[in-house]
């Protein structure tokens, strides 16, 4: 029997190998040379110099990081909760009148690459001669204007990813029993009610999903905001991303962009943690 259990598990383990490997590859690893990276200075070219916190110390008082914060705090707080209803209420009309052609087509623009869904959306925003302006009759500097410009990037990536919530969504809905929307039908409840008081409670492991893939995907967004405004104007769209990508390739300090990113991943993994203890009690994953 000992021999038996030691040979299973030799077997789990050769089976676990490869995904231990890119675990350790593509995650631990990367995330071991930001932190080394982190408490050393160099410009891409000469040799590495070990500077202990001083890093740490000029990023956590740099007042254009804890602006860039803010910025894709802001960027968060517009696109996951619009994408997240957006996506719900296409997935609530798939799910009723379920078209496979109108699935694919919800999810082509999250499946089209940043960049070009960022060049398309800047000839839709273009002062003169853009799309959204010829519709409106009037000249609207959607990317230039400081009050806009957000708002702008916001609304694109919103377009981009919200089919894609809404697939996650139609999937949950559909794994819902028939029996339970029957009984509360019985009960009398319907429309809003029956969303409110069954539909939604029994998609709390999808929305904890939805949820936390959004911020995660909100905090990361470079390309969109690369390709409409790179930042602008001013700084009112100098998301974390595009901040640390100009200090490791820009400014030539990869050490500062290190810290960076080991702070946004702080972050973003105190947010997944709230996120999780929300949700532990209020989640039922079996009907």
């Amino acid at each position: 029997m000992r021999r038996r259990g030691a040979r299973r598990a030799v077997t789990s383990y050769v089976l676990l190998l490869p995904s231990l490997i890119g675990i350790g590859a593509f995650l631990l690893l990367p995330i071991l040379v930001v932190a080394w990276l982190s408490v050393h200075s160099w410009n891409l070219l000469g040799p590495m110099e070990f500077v202990g916190l001083r890093n740490w110390r000029s990023v956590l008082r740099d007042p254009a990081f804890g602006h860039a914060l803010l910025v894709t705090s802001a960027l968060t707080a517009i696109v996951v909760p619009m994408q997240t209803v957006l996506g719900f209420a296409v997935a609530a009309l798939l799910a009723r009148r379920g078209v496979h052609g109108l699935r694919v087509m919800y999810a082509l623009p999250w499946m089209c690459a940043p960049v070009a869904v960022g060049v398309v959306w800047q000839w839709m925003f273009a002062p003169t001669g853009g799309a959204l302006n010829a519709v409106l009759g009037r000249r609207i500097e959607w990317l230039s204007d400081p009050a806009l410009a957000l708002p702008s990037v916001a609304a694109v990536s919103v377009w981009a990813n919200f089919g894609y919530v809404a697939l996650f969504f139609l999937a949950g809905i559909r794994a819902i029993p028939r029996e339970i929307l029957d009984a509360g039908a019985l009960d009398g409840a319907t429309g809003w009610h029956r969303i409110r008081w069954l539909v939604l409670p029994l998609l709390r492991p999808t929305m904890f999903f939805v949820l936390v893939t959004g911020v995660l995907t909100a905090f990361q967004t470079f390309d969109t905001v690369y390709a409409l405004t790179k930042g602008g104007p001013g700084d009112r769209t100098d998301v974390v991303a595009m901040r640390m990508f100009s200090e490791a390739f820009d400014a030539a300090r990869p050490g500062r962009a290190a810290v960076m990113a080991l702070v946004v991943f702080a972050v973003l993994v105190a947010i997944t943690i709230a996120q999780h203890r929300y949700f532990r009690n209020r989640t039922t994953y079996e009907f």
